[in-house]
């Protein structure tokens, strides 16, 4: 028999509740890239800071209440006007500030994410002290805006693997001007976050090119080596078949071999990646698409469920990338 559960204590069942309540609060906020900060949704707490100061005003004004002290009368109410008329400055230094989110680009696993966050003043006068973080961080990157213009702010973090993920909540706080109170707000950023797999650090060479169909079996000397496509420069060879890519990068110059490249196909292939496991095979994977696109050259991919025809390009390398992250 399986042992009775022990009734929780009530320290863990109020930290249960106040989860849920923060994740019931956080699906009510509006996943926006842009938002204009309303009263509505920025909020204001006296600090530590803050507390003091209303029981020192507090302890003043009884002592001058007790003694019949007008100085102390003074004293009391010009600090309590100071830190009202703070609040109110407080408040509106971010009310009416609008946060803008730059979409975020895609990266390999284990890099961190970092996103550039917009802070956008409409207003004539500036903004000062303004915290941007996640909320679940406290790794502040605080910025001045100045009037009629905007700063930008860096945060990141880290994707915790590959695959399509959203964006974090983001804070907004400040304590402008004199630190008594805290006011903040929370974002919920619409845009997600794509996490290519992190590719294989020594990946095998390229697999060997597969005949076209129609053309038979290619020579040995092709069919077991290292798909390259590509050949020693030769007297008369048009400028359009140079690798510059490579020349670039090792001082060689070669051609791409268009006879050859008319025989063979290069197909990545999920099923050739080897005995691995499925992250590492498209790990894998990854550095083989990496590696054909920096020598410039024609290749297929396939995995489960999905084939992609051969071809080059950037525009491939991101759709190869792609597949590989979210299959």
């Amino acid at each position: 028999m399986k042992p009775e559960a022990l009734p929780l204590p009530w320290w863990a069942w109020r930290a249960k509740a106040r989860r849920r309540v923060q994740a019931w609060w956080h699906q009510r906020i509006p996943a926006l890239d842009t938002r204009t900060l309303t009263q509505r949704c920025v909020y204001i707490l006296p600090t530590r800071a803050g507390w003091m100061l209303a029981s020192t005003l507090v302890v003043l004004l009884i002592g001058s209440i007790n003694y019949q002290l007008n100085l102390g009368y003074l004293l009391t109410f010009l600090l309590a006007g100071c830190a009202a008329a703070g609040m109110v400055v407080s408040h509106s230094t971010l009310r009416g500030l609008t946060v803008q989110l730059v979409p975020p680009q895609p990266l390999f696993a284990g890099a961190l994410a970092t996103l550039d966050v917009r802070l956008i003043n409409a207003r004539r006068t500036p903004r000062y002290a303004i915290g941007v973080a996640l909320l679940d961080n406290d790794a502040w990157s605080w910025a001045d805006v100045p009037a009629g213009g905007q700063s930008t702010v860096q945060i990141s973090f880290q994707p915790p693997r590959r695959g399509l993920h959203p964006v974090p909540l983001i804070r907004a706080e400040t304590r402008f001007p004199l630190g008594t109170f805290r006011v903040w707000t929370v974002w919920r950023p619409a845009s997600q976050i794509l996490v290519y797999p992190q590719p294989e650090a020594l990946p095998p060479p390229l697999p060997p090119g597969e005949p076209r169909a129609g053309t038979g079996v290619a020579g040995n000397a092709r069919s077991t080596g290292e798909f390259d496509g590509v050949r020693a420069y030769q007297r008369g060879d048009p400028m359009k078949l140079i690798v510059w890519k490579k020349f670039a990068k090792s001082g060689e110059l070669v051609s791409r071999d268009t006879q050859h490249m008319q025989r063979q196909e290069l197909w990545l292939d999920f099923a050739r990646a080897g005995s691995l496991d499925v992250e590492a095979r498209l790990s894998r994977l990854t550095a083989w698409v990496l590696a054909a696109d920096a020598q410039d050259l024609d290749y297929g991919l396939r995995v489960p469920g999905i084939e992609i025809a051969p071809a080059h390009g950037a525009a491939h390398r991101l759709r190869c990338l792609e597949v590989l992250a979210t299959c």
